[in-house]
């Protein structure tokens, strides 16, 4: 078996219309889905850095104020995070029922 290849599965049949994403357009999508996300982790690395750039210079009361506002664009980040996946599984959940009505027979759905 070779590990640069994919196994084998009997009766599968890969479509040539299948490319492979790289991660630059990975990223891409997953941001235009839920750009909230990206942004907050920029928020939390920019407030991270001014926040350390004033403990060096010895602003003490500055950096605290900055690391309590990380917290917050943390909290941001996560909250975000959390209604990006709660949104995909109702999407998700969503298609599975447009999938399943209205296509059963009618003598399915009759007693015996």
């Amino acid at each position: 078996m070779d590990p640069g290849r994919p196994p084998v599965i009997e009766g599968f049949e890969p479509s040539a219309a299948h490319r492979v994403e790289g991660f630059s357009e990975k990223f891409m999508r997953k941001t235009r889905e839920n750009p909230l996300v990206p942004t907050g982790c920029l928020a939390t690395a920019a407030v991270l850095t001014y926040g350390l750039i004033c403990f060096k210079k010895g602003n003490r009361q500055r950096s605290q104020l900055m690391m309590r506002a990380r917290i917050l664009a943390q909290g941001f980040t996560i909250a975000a995070l959390m209604v990006g996946v709660v949104a995909t599984a109702l999407k998700s959940q969503k298609g599975d029922q447009a999938v399943g009505t209205g296509t059963a027979p009618a003598a399915a759905n009759t007693p015996p």
